[in-house]
């Protein structure tokens, strides 16, 4: 077995290698794995590596990144990412993964890394290890990476009788956004939302956004909330589509969705989801996932129930 440097040029069989190992609840899409996994800048191409075999043939890999570039938005540069760490069913308990975390791990504390999250990087795939996966969670964990808790993906399935209005409130607006807001939206972003959000909101503007993606709320000339509204028409692929291909109709999805904090309390945030999903809905999507959220019993009211379950970890080095 020898490491190779982090490179497009095995592309697809990095696709396929993730589609015979988890695929059937994951499937990985090339276009997708070229977005997140070799044009985020923020690959750190030394702690990422393709393991072969002694007949070339791709048995695992790993990518980590560490936050590299110049947006201030909040995100530290002592946090490292794994972002995937996969091997071959056949080639496990041979020290492969082992190999393949201890140079990423290595390679990112020379980086300047003081604490490793598995997923939740940008352009993540997953906000933690998935929580079938016991071997894989008792390895890390094995390896001093420790639990900080559970995250979830929520789905909901809508017929054609499940009526859904857009909010009518007395003294908000609610719009698809404008590019004439642009900068109005990303000052809201900065202002209330430093970081994640306002990272990704960024680069959606960057790669051709043209406003259509998200749903605001105004009081006068002031933004005071959003949601996100993905569908097969987005500029980007966003993370609660990444599963799309599990389903035979058009999957949409809605998230991340803010209010500013001096505006809470009012019901505001409830409002904000119905509008993102007013928006897809008559766009005719009828299956819509909500991820990364913790907000179980919020979203249950609205008619959507846990699809998947991650278990969040990270480790200080």
């Amino acid at each position: 077995m020898k490491l190779e440097t982090w490179s497009d040029h095995r592309i697809d069989a990095l696709v396929q290698l993730w589609n015979q190992e988890i695929g059937c609840e994951f499937p990985m899409r090339k276009e997708l794995f070229q977005q997140n996994s070799f044009k985020d800048e923020n690959i750190c191409k030394q702690a990422s590596a393709i393991a072969v075999d002694d007949k070339e043939r791709v048995i695992g890999f790993v990518i980590a990144k560490r936050y590299r570039e110049n947006l201030d938005v909040g995100i530290s540069k002592e946090i490292g990412w794994i972002q995937v760490l996969l091997v071959k069913q056949d080639q496990r308990n041979q020290g492969v993964g082992s190999t393949l975390l201890a140079n990423a791990e290595s390679q990112l504390q020379n980086d300047g890394v003081k604490q490793i999250l598995l997923g939740r990087d940008p352009w993540h795939y997953f906000p933690g290890i998935p929580v079938e996966l016991e071997e894989t969670k008792a390895w890390f964990e094995h390896k001093g990476y420790k639990n900080t808790g559970t995250e979830h993906d929520m789905i909901r399935k809508y017929s054609i009788n499940d009526k859904i209005d857009p909010p009518n409130i007395e003294g908000i607006e609610c719009s698809v956004l404008e590019l004439e807001d642009k900068k109005l939206f990303l000052d809201f972003l900065h202002r209330c939302f430093p970081g994640r959000w306002e990272y990704e909101a960024i680069h959606y503007f960057q790669n051709g956004g043209t406003g259509r993606e998200f749903v605001i709320l105004k009081k006068g000339q002031k933004i005071i909330g959003f949601c996100r509204m993905n569908d097969a028409k987005s500029n980007l692929i966003a993370q609660n589509v990444y599963w799309a291909p599990l389903f035979k109709e058009e999957l949409g999805g809605i998230g991340p969705l803010g209010v500013d904090e001096k505006e809470r309390g009012q019901g505001y945030g409830l409002a904000v989801v119905e509008a993102g999903i007013y928006y897809l809905r008559k766009r005719g999507v009828s299956r819509i996932v909500i991820d990364w959220t913790g907000l179980v019993a919020f979203y249950n009211k609205l008619g959507y129930n846990v699809w998947k379950t991650y278990s969040a970890y990270n480790k200080d080095i």
